[in-house]
């Protein structure tokens, strides 16, 4: 058995659902991609993006005596449909992906026992490993990698996994013989752009993400526009619209991580109970999860925001509570709620 052969094994005994390989220099188109998505705006706040680029668009440059890229997929299907919990206008949609542990941490060290056991193998055998933590872009090295291909919701997606799965990265020294890229499977289908509440995709394989409510609910500080609170509805962390709707998630496998099962408290919490946490309740509740990252301000805002989109007129009092509050961003989504409700 080859040395890749018995690297995916391993791989597959750790956990990981699908193993590709791809050379660092697979993705000769990212960097024209990645300049033009900076030039023209598209990525808001987030300036880590327009920082690095030379090591983002070009993962030789990152690690020149990288000479494989070892890409992995980690399943987190749901065990419910995400979209229903939007019609429960008094409750919390939190995204599929955040209703328990940070994944950060659990691909990171799975990834980590996987290189350490490709260490094992030969004598001056090197690697790093990657999640969502250096200038690194997973999504086309896993496309070069045959894991799946970019929808037009820009996520990955794939045959035999649907699009609920997180990437890692393995950057090696040894020569892997690489996989087959994939190509686009989306047809003609139309359904993740159709559904996206705030029209964030300009055009099929784009996405503006100053109009994505996972930017806006995660990355963006201060207010949010106010012809885009209304389309937030409930959801306070996230979204999953897009992914939700894909038809390839009917060969979706099921989540085998336990830390990925949603919390009960997570599934549809109460506004009324999670715009009540102050500072300290809030670290205590999300310790542990990827919504501590946010703060607990910029969590009240959107929680704000979701109770202004209620309809509820008994959550009142609980916006009200927030109408002077120290942050000014609070304060200001405090008053959008009460006049909403009133």
């Amino acid at each position: 058995m080859s040395l890749k052969d018995r690297l995916k094994q391993q791989a597959l005994a750790e956990g990981f659902a699908k193993m590709g390989i791809c050379t660092p220099d697979a993705i000769p188109q990212a960097p024209d991609r990645l300049n033009t998505y900076v030039d023209e705006g598209r990525h808001g706040q987030m300036g880590w993006m327009a920082e690095r680029m030379t090591w983002r668009g070009n993962p030789s440059a990152l690690w020149p005596e990288a000479r494989s890229v070892i890409m992995l997929a980690e399943v987190y299907s749901p065990d419910h449909d995400p979209l229903e919990t939007l019609k429960l206008r008094d409750r919390a949609a939190v995204s599929v992906y955040a209703q328990n542990r940070d994944y950060h941490d659990i691909v990171k060290k799975r990834l980590k026992r996987v290189g350490r056991w490709l260490i094992d193998q030969a004598e001056g055998v090197e690697i790093k490993v990657f999640v969502d933590t250096a200038p690194v872009m997973e999504k086309p090295l896993a496309q070069a990698a045959g894991l799946g291909w970019q929808g037009k919701h820009t996520n990955v997606l794939s045959r035999d996994l649907g699009n609920w799965f997180f990437l890692g990265a393995i950057f090696t020294t040894v020569e892997l013989e690489p996989d087959q890229a994939q190509t686009d499977n989306c047809g003609t289908c139309r359904a993740c752009l159709d559904i996206c509440p705030t029209d964030a995709f300009p055009a099929a394989f784009q996405l503006d993400a100053r109009r994505c409510i996972s930017y806006l609910t995660i990355e963006h500080k201060g207010p949010v526009d106010e012809e885009l609170r209304s389309r937030l509805g409930n959801r306070i962390y996230g979204c999953d619209d897009c992914l939700a709707v894909c038809p390839w998630n009917k060969f979706a496998k099921d989540a085998t991580e336990l830390r990925y099962a949603a919390r009960d408290d997570l599934r549809a919490p109460a506004l009324s109970e999670l715009v009540a946490l102050d500072d300290a309740a809030f670290r205590a509740k999300f310790s542990g999860s990827p919504i501590k990252r946010i703060g607990r301000d910029r969590f009240i805002r959107n929680v704000l925001y979701a109770i202004g989109n209620s309809e509820d007129a008994k959550l009142v009092n609980s916006a009200l509570a927030h109408i002077h509050d120290s942050d000014p961003t609070i304060a200001d989504a405090a008053r959008w709620a009460v006049n909403r409700l009133s």
